[in-house]
């Protein structure tokens, strides 16, 4: 499968994911394992990747991560 890039990115939620996981003061080790109780299989290094925008974030991922991060989809998405 080719994974595109959007402005040099491999997604747009990066800079929002990490916002919010210093907000809720969670590591990407303790962000890691929460996504991994809910089903979803990731690895500290993923989080790190996923946050400078060099790994693609799938929608059922997108979704479990507005989940434990308490906020919206649409405010990930950088749409609120």
């Amino acid at each position: 499968m080719k994974i595109y890039d959007y402005q040099g990115r491999k997604n747009i939620c990066g800079e929002r994911v990490h916002e919010a996981r210093c907000k809720n003061r969670l590591s990407q080790a303790d962000l890691a394992a929460r996504l991994q109780i809910k089903g979803i299989t990731i690895e500290r290094d993923s989080v790190s990747r996923i946050e400078i925008g060099t790994r693609f974030v799938a929608d059922y991922e997108l979704m479990v991560l507005s989940e434990i991060l308490g906020v919206s989809v649409a405010w990930l998405l950088g749409k609120e």
